[in-house]
């Protein structure tokens, strides 16, 4: 990773702000090789996790799943959900994106015991962290997408094929990869519908 660049918080950053207004997620079935190496990788990485953390707990880890790794999770995922007796179309949804996927990092949630910290709010910073991962890989030039979907939910999923440990669960996948087509701009919310100012 390259050394980092000395930045005043206190100057506004105008590429930064251009980027934050204009960005947008690229789908994940759009994605294609390459994926990030180990060094891109590590730097998507460390600015994931500089991310709201009440505490200095790190409620959250990651995985880094190949793509060879993620076609045998596609695989087990779709036999899974075909045993649960799910709908075809979820049970087709449920190994889509590991098959896809070019490279997967599943943000997992990882709740520390702390009388300070709230477990909803170590929840919360695991998915700043989705959301810092998912910003630093498109930042980086990288096409990259937060999905869950059934496999995300499925404990039993989660602690057999992923090593999830008891108390913990994933918070998303990110996938990333070459964007292979530029999606058009999607509608955005009405910020005055949303907005409601308190000034008293």
């Amino acid at each position: 990773m390259t050394e980092l660049p000395e930045v005043n918080p206190a100057e506004r950053n105008d590429a930064a702000i251009a980027f934050l207004l204009t960005r947008r997620s690229r789908p994940a079935k759009t994605l294609k090789a390459p994926a990030p190496d180990e060094a891109a990788l590590r730097e998507i990485l460390t600015a994931a996790a500089r991310t709201p953390d009440h505490g200095k707990l790190e409620p959250w880890r990651f995985l880094t799943i190949t793509r060879e790794a993620a076609q045998r999770l596609g695989a087990e995922a779709e036999a899974r959900a075909k045993a649960q007796g799910l709908p075809d179309e979820k049970i087709a949804k449920a190994g889509k994106q590991f098959h896809d996927s070019q490279l997967c990092v599943a943000v997992v949630s990882s709740p520390k015991q702390s009388e300070k910290v709230p477990q909803v709010e170590q929840l919360y910073s695991a998915g700043a962290v989705c959301l810092s991962l998912l910003n630093a890989a498109l930042a980086a030039g990288w096409g990259a997408n937060w999905l869950t979907g059934w496999a995300a939910h499925d404990e039993a999923f989660g602690r057999e094929m992923l090593g999830l440990k008891d108390g913990e669960s994933v918070a998303g996948f990110i996938h990333l990869g070459t964007e292979g087509v530029t999606p058009p701009e999607r509608p955005r919310p009405d910020l005055d519908a949303i907005t409601t100012r308190i000034s008293e």
